[in-house]
């Protein structure tokens, strides 16, 4: 995410209300408050300000209501809505293309170009080059699919390291390998703010370290780590970085090249496309590493990593999935020249509006009674984390909190997310795990004061 910081003044007239500044190297947002205005995001004059109304137009899902109630989608770090030209895009190939691939045919072909259309666009979306794109049904199938690979080169004794923060995906599929007597070395966390030790993880390093696989980002306390330096760390090692992006993609620029991380993965249902995952892998790995799979598969890259047929429509819904963020940085900075300059420009937009929002729930957050919230909290330190927020009330259950907010149309998540590790650590596994709420983009503000409304109703009992 770009270095930003926030200059506060109070300042109110007729109907507004000053808000801040926002400003980056490049930029600088002026935030005013209109009380007539729904969405009052969209009032900043800067180049790069999120046009919120087109944005919510674009999801049809956000109409919806519940028991009289406007849906709230906060359940965006499980899965976030998809804009209309998604739907459209995997509609249009089932009813235009439906084929398999490789034939010589007109929807065949065409099926062809389309997946060749999508590996460019997540090119783009990741910086990297297209045949560096393996598509798969998600990232937890992906990631064990590589950890087999990976595993037919290493030999007992050697050395993984995992970490407690993470996602099960990006740990269960690396600790199976210690049936081949591979040890598995795991990083403790801060318990104080949910943030990676630094020093562990450097110390559990060494020269029989094989890999190294860090999360971008954590899906339950939005902590953003510091991959840039683990894979610095990785690599002085001689060790393999493998990055979980599954959480940071809908929420900060991924730079795959800057970053020269070995492997990346996300998932494209995190950032508003279909139920899908994606692996970036340096092409000199992908072309190395013996993949497991059928005889008559080519051995070509990256087709060779992607067994069976793909899922082409969800494919179809990746390309036009990269087309909205390209669409949206577009609006939000007409002059940018290519794909790759609207995407960051959509970054750009998105971040200055959920740090808004952050500030707000997480200040709201904590001034209701008997709440505890993990994570990061200071305001001075929130580009270090995402608009991901979880907490726990005294006298309620993660699971009463959740069916109460989702009676009065607000979509959250309890339980633990598969970060199994760090609710155990944090001793909340036993006791239900953890309320998490879930801001994006095409989240508002007027959201936020609902959601803490609603949970300052429902603590009073």
């Amino acid at each position: 995410m770009p270095e930003s910081s926030e200059i506060r003044r109070p300042f109110r007239g007729p109907g507004i209300e000053y808000v801040g500044v926002h400003a980056t190297a490049s930029t600088s947002t002026l935030s005013i408050r209109i009380s007539a205005m729904p969405i009052a995001e969209q009032a900043s004059s800067s180049s790069t300000a999120l046009d919120l109304s087109w944005v919510r137009s674009q999801f049809p899902a956000l109409a919806q209501t519940v028991n009289g109630h406007p849906a709230i989608f906060l359940d965006g770090p499980g899965g976030t809505q998809v804009p209309q030209q998604v739907i459209d895009a995997i509609a249009d190939y089932l009813s235009r293309n439906n084929a398999n691939t490789g034939g010589a045919y007109h929807t065949s072909r065409n099926t062809d170009r389309m997946i060749a259309e999508a590996r460019s666009a997540m090119g783009d979306f990741l910086n990297c080059d297209a045949d560096e794109i393996v598509f798969g049904p998600n990232m937890t199938m992906l990631t064990f699919a590589m950890s087999r690979a990976i595993g037919r080169e290493l030999a007992p004794g050697d050395e993984i390291v995992l970490t407690l923060l993470d996602h099960d995906a990006n740990f269960s599929p690396w600790k199976a390998l210690e049936e081949k007597g591979v040890i598995i070395r795991t990083v403790k966390f801060n318990e104080d703010d949910c943030t990676l030790d630094m020093h562990d993880l450097a110390a559990k390093i060494g020269k029989r370290t094989r890999l190294v696989a860090v999360g971008y980002a954590s899906n339950a306390v939005g902590t953003i780590n510091n991959v840039a330096e683990v894979v610095r760390l990785a690599r002085q090692a001689g060790a393999l970085s493998y990055i979980d992006a599954v959480h940071y993609a809908p929420h900060g620029p991924i730079d795959v090249r800057a970053l020269d991380c070995d492997f990346l993965v996300c998932s494209t249902y995190k950032f508003f496309g279909p139920h899908m995952g994606v692996l970036y892998g340096k092409r000199e790995h992908l072309k190395r590493l013996r993949p497991y799979k059928v005889r008559p598969n080519t051995d070509n890259i990256p087709n060779c990593w992607e067994w069976g047929t793909l899922n082409h429509e969800c494919i179809a819904g990746i390309k036009a999935c990269v087309d909205y963020w390209e669409d949206l940085g577009r609006r939000a900075k007409p002059a940018v020249t290519t794909r790759r300059a609207a995407i960051l420009a959509a970054h750009e937009a998105i971040h200055a509006h959920e740090r808004k929002m952050m500030e707000k729930m997480i200040a709201g957050l904590l001034a209701i009674p008997g709440l505890k919230l993990y994570g990061i909290s200071d305001p001075r330190r929130f580009e270090n984390r995402c608009a991901t927020i979880v907490a726990r009330i005294e006298g309620h259950t993660p699971l009463e909190l959740a069916t109460k907010l989702g009676e009065r149309g607000f979509f959250t998540w309890d339980g633990n997310y598969y970060a199994l590790n760090l609710t155990e650590q944090l001793d909340v596994e036993r006791l239900g795990g953890f309320l998490r709420i879930g801001l994006v983009h095409y989240n508002t503000m007027e959201e936020v004061e609902r959601l803490l409304a609603a949970l300052r109703e429902i603590v009073r009992g």
